[in-house]
Parts: C-alpha cells; structure tokens; sequence
C-alpha cells in the first residue's frame, strides 16, 4: 500500500519537510502534487519519523496544506539506449530537444556506484584533442581525469567546444568513440553557443548534452553531472564504447551544493562549502576509467572557474587532489591575445608516461615534452633577470631562450581554434623551436635522437 501525506511541516527554500513517515529511504525520489502541478524531489534526510525533501522544481507558490506527497520507492532513474547519442537533455534527464522520450533501452540509478579498484584497468592510449600544448605537454590518456582549472572571462568555453569537435582516438577504434557533454549552471548564450558550435560542426550526432541552465533549479544542477556520468557508463560499459565526458563548470556545482547545504543548516567548511565536498567532488571525478571486463573507457575533463584566479580555493584545491594533473589557464598569456592561454609550467598530466612514446604516440615524444617544459622555464628566468638587468646585457644564450620562449608563444602555444594538429605536426613544431637553441642546451634529449630531428 502505497501512502501520501496531505500535510508538510515547513518550507525552506528548496527544502519541505514532513512529519510521520514510514520506510523512507535516503535518496528516494519523491512525487508532490500541488494546485500548479506535479513536482519531483529526493530524500536528503531522515531524522526518526521527518524526512527532509529536496525539490527538483522551485518552491515558490507551494503551500504546506494543499499538497499531497508520494515517496515512490526509488532513486532517480533514467531512461537509455544507444539512441541518447545526438540528443539533447536537461539536468534531471529529460529530452528537451523535441526528439520524443528514449524508449526500448534500461533503467540505471544515477547515483551509479565507484568503479572497484580490482577491476580497473591501468589507463593506456591517448586521445588526441588537436590542441598542440595538450597533446604535447599535458597529454590526455584515455580512462584518466584531467580538469581545466580557467577562471571568469577565459576562453574555457572555446576550449571545451573544440575538444568535442576535434577529440578522436586510433582510427581502428575510432568508430565507438562518443562525447557526453555536462553544462551546470551556464547562461543561454553560452548553451546555445555550444549546440551552434556542435551542429555547424557535424559532431552532434556523436555528442549526449546535458543542459542544466542558470535560470534552473539549483537542485537539478546537483543531479546534471550524475545524469551524464550514468550515461556515459551505460555507452562505455554495455556497449564498449570510449566515451569523453566534459563537464562545465564544476564551480556552479560547487555553489549549488553550498547553498543546498546552508539551506539544510549543515556545520560550514572552509570558505562556507560542506565539510564533505571532497568525498561529494570523489563521487563525480572517481567514475571515470577502465574495467577489465570491458574494452570501453571513460575520460573526464571537468572544467571549473577558479574563483578569483585563486589556485587554492577549496574547489581547485580538493580537485587536485582527485584528479591526475591539470591544465591551467592564464589570464596573462590570454591577455597577450595567444589562444589557447594554456600556462605549461603548473600544467601536468599524471598519467602521460605511460600513454606516449613508441607504440602510442612517437619514441622522441617524452623527451621532447620533457625538454620543452626545462626550456620553457629557464625563459622564465631569463625573462626574470632581464627585467633587472635590460635586455641588452644579456648574454648571447640568454637572447636565445628569449627567442625560444617568443616562438613557443607564437608557433607553438597559439593556435586558431578551428586549426587541428595532428600529434606528428605538434612535434614536428617542437622540433622547429627546439632547433632554436644550440644543441648542447638540449640536455633531456639523447644525441641520436638530437640527429634525426635537429633543424640546425
């Protein structure tokens, strides 16, 4: 038998609680019918006979007396089938582009469930983004997550559009390869710039959206990111397919989750975050990767604005943590009008050894990663030492890794954003500025090596 409870106790915000209920369980949706319609929400609380609801849908206009609510037993589910890919969807899995409801496919709980440690694979193989200062020096590996830390103003935007239209992986494998594509919280310009981006393209029937707006609930922003990791399990595990899932932008998550947990008057964290941030952001960032009894992937790059382009916000902070590296964005470069602004010296991936070199990408591809980073920093010193000194006093060798770094900036950083380098073009341009410098400067790289590519 099946109750509703005709009465709440209070409202707040997005909250309503009820008094007297029987078997309720953590994370069960809920159904509330009001005058205005039918709303949904789940059970974030139980505190002996009161459950605490979150509301999917706003609030306002609820009264406590004409209501009546329906625990149904569940968790949130979604509908899928490989008939997602192409499709558009708001926060809480719902189609909204006029494409009719998914039929025929499964049910799966978008709490979904951390990957086994035991049956994970180590992460191989690259996928190559086009973008030379990723594919070069921070290479993505499939299976790994690897975040954009951006900050309000840059083109993260720009950069999270032309992965999705330029992300490919091996040609004989290159057909099961698909994007899930996570917008939390974004401007409808920004939405529509990223489905005109997508269309004009031709990648959008490759591409799962996931759109939650700024003007959405803040409750379905919480949800958006587990709806599109569930999807992305569903074509990488059932169907053996190498899925990309990019979510933007982690921080209006983050705020989200701030404001829900304020409302439920949890102990604050640092900066007024919950205190379980970290293990919340682990439940997001921990679904990616590979499992042995499968040959599919999933690849995360989360992208979040750091707030005050402060690298030790909580958010970046704890993201760091999680993730294996990142791939941070410059203000400054931006400023010097060079795209993509990628700042290599704080950028890192983790798990880049073991995903390049002979058999992936090339065999001088390690050391020529690893000679580009000594290079670029000693530029920075230079440029350092310059500043006090003036230019003129500098030594010949010096003179040289300013040209090196003006290069690097110019040839090697800079790219258009419809420009897609293959992996070979990119290192083939390392080469270029590399040769710059006089051989006995390059010191990661071994002299046979030097032979067969130095342009001197």
């Amino acid at each position: 038998m099946i109750k509703e409870y005709m009465q709440l106790d209070k409202i707040e915000g997005p909250l309503i609680v009820l008094s007297g209920v029987d078997n309720a369980a953590y994370d069960e949706i809920v159904e509330i019918k009001t005058n205005s319609g039918t709303k949904h929400g789940k059970v974030v609380q139980l505190h002996n006979d009161k459950a605490i609801v979150q509301v999917f849908e706003t609030t306002s206009g609820m009264s406590v007396k004409d209501v009546s609510v329906r625990f149904t037993g569940s968790p949130l589910e979604i509908n899928l089938s490989k008939d997602i890919l192409g499709r558009v969807f708001n926060g809480i899995g719902e189609p909204i582009d006029d494409g009719g409801e998914i039929f025929g496919g499964v049910k799966m709980d978008v709490n979904g469930r951390p990957i086994n440690p035991v049956a994970r694979r180590y992460p191989r193989n690259f996928i190559q983004t086009g973008i030379s200062a990723i594919d070069g020096l921070t290479t993505l590996i499939r299976g790994q997550k690897l975040p954009i830390f951006s900050g309000n103003g840059l083109p993260h935007n720009q950069i999270a559009a032309q992965i999705v239209r330029q992300a490919k992986i091996s040609e004989e494998e290159g057909q099961d390869f698909a994007v899930v594509f996570a917008a939390m919280g974004v401007k409808h310009d920004d939405a529509h710039y990223f489905l005109k981006a997508f269309e004009e393209s031709g990648v959008l029937e490759r591409v799962v959206m996931f759109l939650n707006l700024a003007d959405d609930p803040v409750v379905e922003r919480i949800i958006t990111p587990r709806c599109a990791l569930t999807a992305a399990e569903y074509l990488a595990f059932n169907h053996n397919m190498h899925i990309l899932v990019i979510m933007t932008d982690i921080t209006s998550y983050c705020e989200a989750l701030r404001e829900i947990s304020s409302a439920r008057e949890e102990v604050p964290g640092r900066k007024g975050y919950p205190g379980y941030l970290y293990s919340d952001l682990a439940s997001l960032y921990e679904r990616a990767g590979m499992m042995e009894d499968s040959s599919g992937s999933i690849t995360q790059i989360p992208i979040l604005t750091m707030p005050n382009d402060d690298i030790t916000h909580p958010i970046p902070d704890l993201t760091g943590y999680i993730t294996e590296g990142q791939i941070v964005l410059s203000r400054e470069i931006f400023q010097r009008n060079i795209y993509p602004p990628i700042n290599i010296l704080p950028s890192l991936s983790r798990l880049m050894k073991d995903g390049i070199g002979e058999g992936y990408t090339r065999d001088d591809h390690p050391a020529v990663s690893s000679q580009v980073f000594s290079s670029y920093s000693r530029v920075q010193e230079v440029i350092a030492l310059s500043q006090v000194i003036g230019e003129d006093e500098l030594s010949d060798i010096d003179k040289k890794y300013l040209e090196f770094g003006k290069a690097f900036e110019e040839k090697f950083l800079k790219q258009d954003f419809d420009e897609n380098r293959n992996i070979n073009e990119t290192l083939e341009l390392a080469w270029e500025i590399l040769s710059i410098l006089p051989k006995s400067e390059l010191d990661r790289i071994d002299s046979k090596t030097i032979d067969a590519h130095y342009r001197g």
